[in-house]
């Protein structure tokens, strides 16, 4: 699929502005310079990648995940029949790496904070990596499913890498905390009770934390505070009741634990970037063109 690009030596940008494809003929080779996180993977030929933590070498179908071994150089081991390297970069943004956190159901963070997955489960991840960036190709060919899918694309992918075998020490370089298991388990709870009232200092009294190191250390990881979190959920279901449910906006708010329903009203706003009767408006008319599309 690659190989019917028009591919220059180096690093080739794409449709989709997180993604590059790295087609080298030369034994030495260069690494993406980004701020952002980002996956290696290699596709043809393999390659030794020289890191802060050591030297790592890369087959085909394997990648490194910066941030955990952020390469420095490159050199090619080995040249595929067509005699040249082909590899992929894909860069993550903290903030969609956060959601797709916030997202995880169950105790899913804690057990990929503690390394608990069994190995053939991370080994299946591994290779749904693999399989959702190539899927990533076939989309910059429609101008229509570019950017939607191309990023739905990309939160599937971080998930994957969640769960597979660099998952442990990727979720730790993003959340840059030591205590992992306890702000994650803090969390879940939230996702479990957040139509209740509830304050930051009973959450740290549970965690047998500060309040002050609690927030720091929430915030840290999840990208957010913890009132910030439960406000987002109530949010996110109120939408989903009165656009799968039909509530009303005064059931949906008071469904989620608002007292007020300007209150309620104003939060949304600021979130959705409409009144709820504006928004669900907005949605239904998107999911009908898609309809009619389709």
């Amino acid at each position: 699929m690659l190989r019917s690009f028009p591919l220059a030596e180096g690093e080739n940008r794409t449709k989709l502005p997180f993604l590059s494809v790295h087609f080298y003929k030369t034994r030495k080779i260069d690494m993406p310079r980004t701020d952002h996180f980002y996956i290696y993977l290699v596709l043809d030929g393999s390659v030794r990648l020289y890191t802060p933590s050591g030297i790592l070498d890369y087959l085909p179908g394997q990648y490194s995940v910066s941030k955990i071994d952020t390469p420095d150089s490159g050199y090619i081991l080995t040249f595929s029949q067509q005699e040249d390297f082909l590899a992929l970069s894909i860069e993550l943004t903290l903030n969609d790496v956060i959601s797709v956190l916030l997202d995880l159901d169950g105790d899913l963070a804690e057990r990929i904070a503690s390394a608990e997955l069994d190995a053939p489960a991370m080994a299946g991840a591994d290779l749904r990596v693999v399989s959702a960036a190539c899927r990533l190709f076939p989309v910059m060919e429609d101008p229509i499913q570019l950017s939607f899918l191309g990023q739905q694309i990309r939160r599937e992918l971080i998930f994957h890498i969640l769960c597979g075998s660099c998952g442990s020490q990727f979720l730790q370089s993003v959340i840059q905390i030591q205590q992992a298991r306890e702000i994650f388990a803090a969390n879940r709870w939230i996702k479990e009770n957040f139509r209740g009232s509830f304050t930051v200092e009973e959450l740290a009294e549970r965690r047998n934390m500060s309040v002050s190191l609690f927030h720091q250390k929430f915030k840290c990881a999840v990208g957010m505070g913890p009132l910030q979190c439960q406000k987002r959920l109530r949010l996110t279901e109120a939408r989903r009741l009165m656009l799968d449910e039909n509530r009303n906006v005064t059931e949906a708010s008071l469904e989620v634990g608002y007292e007020s329903v300007s209150q309620f009203t104003r939060d949304y706003r600021k979130m959705f970037g409409r009144k709820p009767k504006e928004d669900l408006l907005h949605l239904r008319g998107q999911l009908e063109k898609q309809a009619n599309f389709s």
